[in-house]
């Protein structure tokens, strides 16, 4: 089997060190002994986008121009790569994205991964925290999806809780437009996480998914919630 090799390191704001390996076409980041990301695995990131926009086509407020979207965590770009495919070329896709090497490995070591995505004029990338880009979005965003950390359980940064916990939902129903949806991925289901977004003002469908889409893989969560009048 061949070997992993190292390609870079970065550290990760707040403490923590994030690497970035390759083996032949497979690329792996991970934090400590725990891959974060798979270049195989994109299922579900990819559903994150698909079942947001599904849900957002259907309601009755759906935008009639083009829908503005904020997505929280680049990763090796799944969700973008979805969302750039079921978008119209009026759309306009905000990726904030803390870590300024995950956006660098994404037009350098990742570029056979990211393919063109990083060229298309929808996209903006912002540099830094996407509960800074929530705090200021008042009513900004047709549906905002979150893929940070390992879901509302987190991983890698305690500062990402921030984004799960009852003040960081509510700023995040203000954010969005009436009808709005936000969709949230999880390495698995949680509870509590449920009853915040419905105390916070949405309306909340939980989908599971698999982190190999429709090959199988890792059982995997994604919450739609949908903000209210």
């Amino acid at each position: 089997m061949i070997p992993w090799s190292l390609l870079d390191t970065t550290l990760i704001p707040g403490g923590g060190e994030l690497r970035l390996l390759r083996r032949g076409d497979e690329f792996s980041i991970r934090l400590g002994g725990n891959e974060l990301m798979n270049s195989r695995l994109g299922g579900s990131e990819e559903a994150l986008a698909t079942l947001a926009f599904a849900r957002l086509t259907d309601r009755a407020t759906a935008p009639t121009s083009g829908p503005r979207i904020l997505i929280g965590g680049l990763g090796m770009g799944f969700t973008l790569r979805a969302a750039l495919a079921a978008l119209g070329p009026d759309a306009a896709i905000e990726v904030a994205e803390l870590v300024p090497a995950v956006v660098a490995w994404a037009r350098t070591e990742m570029a056979p991964v990211f393919g063109d995505s990083m060229a298309d004029n929808r996209l903006t990338i912002i540099a830094g925290d996407v509960g800074e880009a929530i705090r200021a979005g008042k009513a900004r965003y047709d549906a905002i999806l979150l893929d940070v950390d390992n879901g509302p359980d987190g991983l890698s940064r305690t500062a990402n809780d921030a984004l799960y916990d009852a003040v960081g939902l509510r700023a995040a129903c203000q954010a969005l437009r009436q009808g709005g949806v936000l969709a949230v991925w999880s390495s698995g289901p949680d509870a509590a996480f449920t009853r915040r977004l419905r105390q916070a003002g949405f309306a909340v469908d939980q989908v599971p998914v698999r982190a190999m889409g429709k090959r199988g893989g890792a059982r995997h969560l994604i919450w739609i919630a949908v903000r209210g009048s």
